[in-house]
């Protein structure tokens, strides 16, 4: 299981970026409601997650259950994605998924039973994360208008 999550992120960093640059920027900046994040803060909030996700990645390892969760909205407010360069957020966003790939890859097969503890509590592994990053990661990319093949 955890190999095809490394497949599928090492393929949507090659795949994605291309397909967000389609996108223009007045579309990419848009909000389609006042309550509703635009296609930038959509893929900042991806960002958000990639860097929370790798204190977990990298946590699990040595840490007795850490707890490990942000508050995305005051992230994406507060990180202001809407002002961004629409290419700038994509190569970051490339770039640090392809740096998670890499930790991924080589995260020893006995630590991914590790647990790490969720804001409501319970405790989830190491395991569960990366493919559930994977997952979360294709969800707001469909919602961005990317709809990547399977590999």
């Amino acid at each position: 299981m955890i190999n095809t999550s490394i497949d599928r992120l090492r393929y949507l960093c090659d795949y994605v970026p291309a397909r967000l640059r389609e996108i223009s920027e007045v579309e990419f900046a848009a909000r389609p409601h006042p309550d509703k994040w635009s296609k930038k803060e959509i893929l900042g909030h991806l960002i958000d997650s990639a860097a929370n996700n790798h204190h977990r990645f990298v946590r699990v390892q040595f840490e007795d259950t850490p707890t490990i969760w942000y508050d995305q909205d005051n992230w994406v407010r507060l990180s202001r994605y809407d002002e961004w360069p629409a290419d700038q957020l994509i190569s970051f966003w490339a770039s640090y998924n392809r740096h998670l790939g890499q930790l991924v890859e080589r995260i020893p097969e006995a630590s991914l039973s590790r647990h790490c503890r969720m804001k409501d509590g319970s405790t989830v592994t190491l395991e569960f994360l990366i493919t559930d990053y994977v997952v979360h990661l294709e969800h707001h990319l469909h919602q961005l208008g990317v709809h990547p093949d399977t590999n």
